[in-house]
């Protein structure tokens, strides 16, 4: 599986106290030893056909340097994602406040699939790949029934506010694929 989005093009401080950028290395950090094992909740933003706003929390995991989360094809958040597949998705890290906007695509390849699957059961959820979906005996209710679309959010830009020391608050921008 390849990726572009390891690093940032293009960094920026956004903290008014003095306190230096952050580096992306701390929330990507986070992100790979806290998914799917820590007690997280991340939220996926996307905007309905009419224009409004729709938010659904989910259980995402950080695999390769990117973010996956699922959603079973009739929910709103997939929906969305069909008709206008920009979204952002927040979640509070330990030591940083994370939101990461950008496009979320159905990932349909047997590979990535089983890559994501296995991440998934590591932190106890008995995911397994059907097709070019995920069936399992359980799933979070904002999933709906299976089976379930996955889907890879392709990085643009990233915001950063730490919680803990070394404060500060930071922009992260990505190129486009």
């Amino acid at each position: 599986m390849t990726d572009t989005t390891k690093e940032p093009t293009s960094t920026r401080n956004l903290d008014r106290y003095g306190s230096a950028e952050l580096p992306w290395s701390r929330p990507r950090d986070a992100l790979t030893t806290a998914t799917p094992t820590a007690d997280l909740t991340f939220f996926v933003a996307t905007v309905r056909p009419d224009g409004r706003p729709h938010s659904a929390g989910v259980g995402a995991v950080w695999v390769d340097d990117a973010l996956y989360f699922k959603g079973g094809p009739n929910t709103r958040r997939s929906r969305n994602l069909a008709a206008n597949p920009a979204c952002s998705v927040s979640v509070r890290l330990t030591g940083i406040d994370l939101v990461l906007e950008g496009d979320a695509h159905r990932v349909s390849d047997a590979d990535t699939l089983e890559r994501v699957a296995a991440v998934y059961r590591t932190g106890g959820w008995p995911v397994t790949v059907e097709g070019d979906t995920f069936t399992a005996p359980f799933s979070a209710p904002s999933a709906g029934p299976p089976p379930w679309h996955l889907y890879r959010l392709t990085l643009r830009t990233a915001f950063g506010v730490a919680s803990a020391e070394p404060h500060g608050a930071t922009r992260w921008d990505f190129a486009a694929e």
